[in-house]
């Protein structure tokens, strides 16, 4: 193997995911999650006009509750239309852009006066909400899980400290806090933001990439599709 890359997914299958496509990129995963999933046992509301998903992790809490919508369902991007599709959910709407943003763009004036059900992490931006209220729409949001910092976490920000990780792939504004965060806990946040500063480091968004610049850590690429595979693609290609 080559270089070490560094990604934060949760540690579950898309850990497992995440690994195997970087290795078959050539280069030697380290992974370090930085998410891990607090269920609240709420489920979506079955009575919205369209109900809208964000996450394959909101996708099968939902479908474990049982929750049968009686409206449309949307997905926020690729990911999360193949969780919902694998539950047995008919997908109605996938935005071309992965993306709070792109959600809101994708239903344009279609939403005004209609029930819509947003179902997510504790973490959501206020991006969607917002737009959607703006566009004239119903919102109310269910909180399906919390999303928290594994005790476990840093592994990475020790390796950046040390010189030894040549990239890291940051897949929300969650898990560059949470790796801050995981580095102040080990005494070394300055020396792992330093570390970073002479790797490549990806962001999965813009979001993303905002929050990294903000907290001085300087953001060398950004894919055109937001998912991990154009992440870990685009990251390699840089090294």
């Amino acid at each position: 193997m080559g270089e070490t890359v560094a990604f934060f997914r949760p540690d579950d299958e898309r850990a497992d995911e995440a690994a195997a496509i970087l290795r078959d990129l050539g280069v030697e995963p380290l992974s370090d999650p930085m998410l891990a999933v607090d269920p609240t046992g709420d489920a979506p509301r079955t009575d919205a006009d369209v109900t809208v998903l964000t996450s394959r992790t909101g996708v099968e809490l939902a479908g474990g509750a049982g929750w049968t919508p009686d409206g449309a369902v949307v997905a926020i991007g690729a990911a999360t239309a193949a969780a919902l599709e694998s539950h047995g959910y008919s997908v109605d709407r996938v935005p071309e852009e992965y993306s709070s943003t792109g959600l809101v763009e994708a239903f344009g004036d279609d939403i005004e006066g209609r029930r819509v059900e947003v179902a997510r992490s504790d973490h959501g931006s206020t991006v969607l909400t917002d737009g959607l209220d703006v566009a004239g729409a119903y919102v109310h949001e269910t909180v399906l899980y919390r999303l928290v910092r594994p005790e476990s976490a840093g592994n990475s920000a020790v390796a950046a400290a040390a010189g030894r990780l040549d990239a890291a792939c940051f897949t929300s504004s969650l898990t560059v806090e949470h790796f801050l965060e995981a580095a102040a806990d080990r005494s070394v946040r300055e020396v792992a933001v330093a570390g970073l500063a002479e790797a490549v480091v990806g962001a999965i968004g813009e979001p993303t990439r905002e929050t990294a610049s903000a907290r001085g850590i300087p953001v060398d690429v950004v894919p055109d599709t937001a998912t991990f595979e154009s992440l870990a693609m685009a990251v390699v290609e840089r090294l």
